[in-house]
């Protein structure tokens, strides 16, 4: 049945929507389409009205636990506006409000699986009858590493006074060169660079890094953690063929280990 100016029954959801557009819960797209409908609506018109001012308690009301029940909060509210009214009106805000926090929660899940999820993961793809389910496969590992082990372009160094092991690996780009350096034997703490040194005798850091107290690559390392080389990776201008070597060097000018590209 339609009212006055062409509005619907006052039980439709489009009018329903009154409460959370007080509280201001509605994204762009909704609070744009019940304004064109506020526009026409005097029922919704005089709801918004009678709202103005209750929004801190509606929005308390949301909150509160499932358990509690809302028909016995809308009979509190029996006023301003009717009971009917504003149960409709608790449970709509608490649906919206409930959304808003499961949107946010996997929001936050994601930008967490972003920040903790540097290592790849490589996923497998099975056959057969199960219609293709990825399954996470046995291994993970660092892009540097991962990148390191595909690479076939190596040179290895040792230096003969500090006794740290480099190896560099380095592929073309169309914007110079990608290298990945594996570093071993060193210990911390320290601040390092890589170098490249063109042959031209220009110089670019590659990367930096920190290295902890336990170091990188110890053989016989008490510290399992420190057993492992390191493995990092950047980019220089440079192509592979201006590239004289690489420097290991740290931050207060000492180098650790040079390796000749």
């Amino acid at each position: 049945m339609q009212g006055p100016r062409g509005q619907q029954n006052p039980g439709d959801n489009i009018h329903e929507t009154v409460g959370a557009y007080a509280l201001g819960i509605l994204d762009d797209a909704e609070a744009t389409a019940f304004e064109a409908h506020l526009a026409t609506c005097e029922w919704c018109g005089q709801q918004l009205d009678e709202l103005a001012g209750m929004e801190p308690m509606l929005a308390a009301l949301a909150d509160l636990p499932a358990a509690q029940g809302t028909p016995a909060i809308g009979e509190s509210l029996s006023a301003r506006p009717s009971p009917r009214l504003a149960e409709r009106l608790v449970d709509e805000v608490s649906q919206r409000r409930a959304v808003k926090r499961r949107r946010g929660m996997y929001l936050v899940a994601a930008a967490a699986a972003l920040i903790i999820g540097g290592p790849l993961t490589v996923m497998a793809v099975n056959g057969g009858g199960d219609g293709g389910t990825r399954t996470p496969a046995a291994m993970a590992t660092s892009p540097a590493k991962a990148a390191f082990q595909t690479m076939t372009d190596k040179v290895t160094a040792t230096d003969p006074k500090t006794k740290v092991k480099a190896t560099v690996a380095v592929e073309s780009k169309d914007w110079g060169t990608h290298a990945v350096l594996q570093l071993s034997n060193v210990k911390g703490p320290l601040k390092c660079s890589l170098i490249a040194v063109g042959k031209n005798g220009e110089r670019e850091t590659v990367t930096s890094w920190a290295v902890p107290g336990w170091g990188y690559g110890i053989a016989g390392a008490t510290e399992e953690k420190a057993k492992s080389p390191l493995y990092v990776h950047g980019g220089a201008a440079f192509t592979p063929n201006q590239i004289d070597h690489f420097e290991v060097m740290t931050f207060d000018g000492q180098r650790l280990v040079q390796v000749n590209a």
